[in-house]
C-alpha cells in the first residue's frame, strides 16, 4: 500500500456528503491501520482571537489574532489541529508530516501564538477527518476523491477559496468540468 501522508485529497464534484463537498484535505497520516486529515479550505466564522478569548489565554496583542479558524472535519470537533511549517520537536503533541509541515494538537502552541510567538506559517482546524483502514481505498476506487502530493505553498499562501483549484491544477485537472460517470467510447 502505496502511503498518502502528506498527499491532498480532492473531493470530486459529485460527493454530496455535506462534511466533505467542495473540500480539499491534507493527510497527515495514512497506513493499515486507517487515514486522517484535516479540512484545509472551509473557514469558520470565527478567528484565532475567539479561541483565546474562549481557553482565556489573552492574546489581544498577537500579530495572529486575526487568523481564520477552519473547520477541520467531522470528528473530535471540540479538539484544535494545528498545521505548521518547521519542526516538530518544539512542541508537546505533534508529529512531523513531511519534511517541512507538522501537525500540532497541544495548548503549548496556541499559548505561544497568543503570545505572538510560534511558526509564521500555521491553519488552526477544529476538528479532523478520519477514515477506517481500507474506507478511503475503497472511496477512491468508488472515484469520490482525487489525490496529489501536498504542497506547503498551497496550504499556506494560498487564499482558502483558491485552494481545492490549485490543488487540482498541479493534476491539470478542472474539477468543474469533471462529471461521475466515465467516458465511454
Amino acid at each position: 500500500m502505496q502511503s498518502l501522508k502528506d498527499h491532498f485529497l480532492l473531493a470530486m464534484p459529485h460527493l454530496e456528503d455535506p462534511n466533505f463537498a467542495g473540500t480539499l484535505s491534507y493527510l497527515c497520516d495514512h497506513d493499515e491501520n486507517g487515514t486522517m486529515g484535516v479540512i484545509v479550505n472551509r473557514p469558520l466564522d470565527i478567528t484565532l482571537d475567539a479561541l483565546f478569548e474562549q481557553l482565556e489565554l489573552g492574546g489581544e496583542e498577537s500579530p495572529h489574532r486575526n487568523a481564520p479558524v477552519y473547520y477541520g472535519g467531522p470528528t473530535h470537533k471540540d479538539r484544535g489541529f494545528i498545521l505548521h511549517r518547521g519542526d516538530s520537536d518544539a512542541w508537546d503533541s505533534s508529529i512531523q508530516v513531511s519534511e517541512e509541515i507538522a501537525l500540532t494538537t497541544s495548548m503549548d502552541m496556541l499559548q505561544a501564538l497568543a503570545q505572538g510567538r510560534g511558526p509564521e506559517q500555521f491553519l488552526i482546524c477544529l476538528g479532523c477527518a478520519g477514515w477506517e483502514a481500507g474506507q478511503l481505498e475503497h472511496e477512491l476506487k468508488e472515484n469520490a476523491w482525487l489525490t496529489v502530493e501536498g504542497r506547503p505553498e498551497i496550504l499556506f499562501e494560498v487564499p482558502a477559496e483558491q485552494r481545492l483549484s490549485a490543488a487540482a491544477g498541479i493534476l491539470g485537472v478542472d474539477l468543474s468540468l469533471m462529471t461521475r460517470e466515465a467516458g465511454h467510447s
